[in-house]
């Protein structure tokens, strides 16, 4: 089972020395400012990333403008694999994980393990931290979380204390970086990755990106379409859902996974002893929660209590090949929460180490991940909203409507973002693949940006997965992204795996 994630979940940008310029670009540059940019020499050398150096990879510093009206120089850190065979390359592949705030400077690395080698060796696989991530500037703002997100529970004292620490969140991360926190959206980021082409001396660059990242690409071919080759979109947000209705949609998403996940179990009750009916088993988690919230539940050397339990559980359900973790975790937090002695799995340690006690890596990436939704999209403000949104989802969604309609950072945040979130809607081609059960990014949001991208193709892939390629969800859907990828040759219409 994976460590959890940043659902919704790291800009001060470093500084470097001026790029070199050729003649021609320093000509024009008075009519262009960007131009200089363009046809900066990088300065590849060896990364200091293990992965990356282990790969052979080569790592370099990119400038760009900290704000586009005002083009003066910051420095992103990229990363390269080389094409394995030069005489049949034919261009780069930029890539994002997603986030936003996920650390993308070793993607290449990910790429290069999981492609068929005849597709990787077609390409030089480009990484980026994005402005405002990792070793591209990542924010210090002193966050102690992993997540904002938790459950508001029962009571209005849980969800003042929700609504006090996402403020708190906000506060930290506005009042350091004022001046360098209203660039970190999704729309400087295509321009980033727009000016990483043209730095590389590239006509058209091709993208793989998952989760948020499929969101970035999406927005990428809607401001750079003539320079998009190859696309690929895997779990990808609705655009039009961005920002607080996405979370929204995460909540209905994880209700049904919870009650896949119950369906399963039934039948395993002699194993697992979790309720020998589908109702039994949401019955029981249910009643943990609440448990939980009423008394900590004491195990491993913790405490979880009912308003980080759920999130928890929501790592737990991402990907349906880890159902028998899942059980087993319940297993053991309901004995603890019995008073039984419990030795906790590697799974359960694992998580109960990422949610509760997160490095300073988690605290840096979701400042990150606050800094991008805040600049992108304007969310609801008052507490008054999210209490009644979290009294309207709670008889459909009793277990994670009081996670994903709670408080957000972005309640308190100002001021409001400085251009609007891009409209997607171009017939770009490119390939989406999807899954139907996808917690993260819900299917009905893969739909509504299939509708919008006219020349794309989505594949479906029956299942429980969030970034299905990477993640070597179904061998149909890595077959697609490879041939894809080599050939250009999209499927003739959408299909199922």
């Amino acid at each position: 089972m994976k460590t959890a994630p940043a659902l919704a979940a790291a800009l001060v940008l470093s500084v470097s020395a001026a790029p070199s310029v050729s003649a021609s670009a320093s000509a024009t540059a008075a009519a262009d400012p960007l131009d200089r940019l363009r046809h900066q020499a990088l300065a590849w050398g060896p990364c200091q990333e293990p992965q990356l150096a282990a790969a052979g990879a080569e790592c370099a510093r990119l400038t760009v403008p900290l704000d586009y009206r005002e083009p003066t120089g910051r420095t992103l850190a990229v990363s390269r694999i080389r094409a394995a065979d030069p005489a049949k390359r034919r261009g780069i592949l930029q890539a994002n994980p997603g986030g936003p705030g996920n650390r993308g400077l070793d993607m290449p690395t990910a790429l290069q393990a999981q492609m068929a080698p005849q597709t990787a060796a077609a390409y030089d696989l480009i990484g980026m931290d994005t402005r405002g991530v990792g070793a591209s500037g990542g924010l210090d703002c002193g966050l102690n979380r992993g997540s904002w997100l938790r459950s508001v529970g029962s009571d209005r004292a849980g969800f003042r204390q929700a609504w006090r620490l996402a403020e708190a969140d906000a506060d930290a991360c506005r009042n350091k970086y004022p001046e360098l926190l209203p660039h970190l959206t999704t729309r400087n980021a295509a321009r980033d990755i727009d000016l990483l082409r043209a730095a590389l001396g590239e006509q058209r660059t091709s993208f793989f990106g998952q989760s948020y990242g499929a969101l970035l690409g999406a927005v990428y071919a809607q401001l750079f379409p003539q320079h998009v080759d190859r696309l690929v979109l895997d779990s990808a947000l609705d655009p039009a859902r961005y920002g607080i209705g996405a979370f929204q949609d995460m909540s209905a998403a994880n209700e049904r996974a919870l009650d896949d996940f119950a369906a399963w179990a039934a039948p395993r009750d002699a194993q697992y002893g979790l309720g020998a009916t589908p109702a039994a088993v949401r019955a029981g988690v249910e009643g943990l929660v609440r448990r939980a919230q009423a008394a900590p539940i004491a195990v491993d050397g913790f405490r979880l209590d009912g308003y980080l339990l759920p999130f928890l559980l929501t790592v737990c359900q991402s990907d349906d090949r880890d159902s028998a973790d899942y059980a087993d975790i319940l297993r053991q937090l309901l004995d603890a929460a019995d008073g039984k002695p419990v030795q906790a799995s590697p799974a359960l340690h694992e998580l109960l180490t990422a949610v509760l006690t997160p490095g300073p890596d988690a605290g840096a990436d979701l400042a990150a991940a606050i800094g991008i939704l805040c600049d992108d999209v304007a969310m609801p403000r008052s507490q008054r909203w999210y209490r009644e949104a979290v009294e309207r989802s709670r008889p459909a969604q009793p277990v994670f409507g009081p996670v994903f309609n709670g408080p957000t950072p972005y309640a308190s945040w100002r001021p409001a973002p400085r251009e609007p979130f891009v409209e997607v809607r171009n017939a770009v081609p490119a390939l989406q693949i999807q899954s139907t059960g996808d917690t993260h990014a819900p299917y009905q949001g893969a739909l509504a940006l299939h509708g919008r991208l006219s020349a794309s193709r989505l594949l479906t892939v029956p299942g429980r997965i969030h970034a299905v390629y990477l993640n070597g969800y179904r061998n149909c859907a890595q077959q697609a992204v490879d041939t894809y990828l080599l050939t250009g040759a999209l499927p003739p219409a959408d299909t199922t795996c």
